[in-house]
């Protein structure tokens, strides 16, 4: 099983993506969540995979920038009438941290707006993540309601949400906040996320 891919972004289609990884091609299915976040052709990706089986089709992969999104998208497809393309849907209209929220409040018409899923399957989505942990909370075991209450928080910094990123990325957390501390400090208060994360993958030579 293949559970993640370092390699080359060679294509970027509608719905899927080939990683070149040491000469292999690989074809690893996307929402377009996570195809609008990969990097341009010819440059380094890091994707959390979800390998799965069908009779017919064989191996298929699934990819995902965030280890949270694969998570979220195993969850969800544990529903019953949630297959790999209703979960793909609704992880492009929603983030895991803003699925929990949705399922926290009962808010079944967040979730039907994902393509191919109707008003019924969102209610039942709702209703079985309710009191479930969901994506990035899924490590420090809080429940959807529990997110609904720490979404209250203030708002992260752009240092926070560097490390974050680079975290996605498969950079370890220590690691992380040092070259993006670094970055900060250089380039001052006023540096946005996208600054500091070009800064930081910089000095750690991606």
């Amino acid at each position: 099983m293949i559970g993640r891919l370092r390699g080359h972004v060679a294509e970027v289609g509608e719905e899927e993506a080939l990683i070149d990884v040491g000469g292999v091609g690989y074809v690893v299915r996307c929402g377009s969540r996570t195809l609008s976040r990969l990097p341009a052709p010819g440059e380094e990706a890091l994707l959390h995979v979800e390998t799965q089986w069908t009779e017919g089709a064989g191996m298929r992969l699934y990819g995902f920038v965030a280890r949270e999104d694969r998570r979220a998208f195993v969850m969800l497809q544990a529903i019953q009438g949630v297959g790999p393309k209703a979960a793909l849907g609704v992880l492009d209209v929603l983030s895991p941290a803003e699925l929990a929220g949705a399922a926290a409040r009962g808010d079944k018409a967040a979730v039907a707006r994902a393509n191919g899923v109707g008003a019924k399957l969102a209610l039942r989505i709702v209703t079985e993540l309710k009191d479930k942990p969901i994506g990035g909370p899924l490590a420090t075991g809080l429940s959807a309601g529990q997110v609904l209450a720490a979404s209250e928080s203030p708002a992260p910094t752009a240092s926070g949400e560097a490390v974050a990123a680079l975290m996605g990325l498969g950079v370890a957390e220590v690691q992380a906040r040092r070259v993006v501390d670094q970055a900060a400090a250089r380039l001052g208060d006023e540096a946005d996320e996208t600054v500091l994360i070009k800064a930081a993958l910089r000095e750690l030579g991606r």
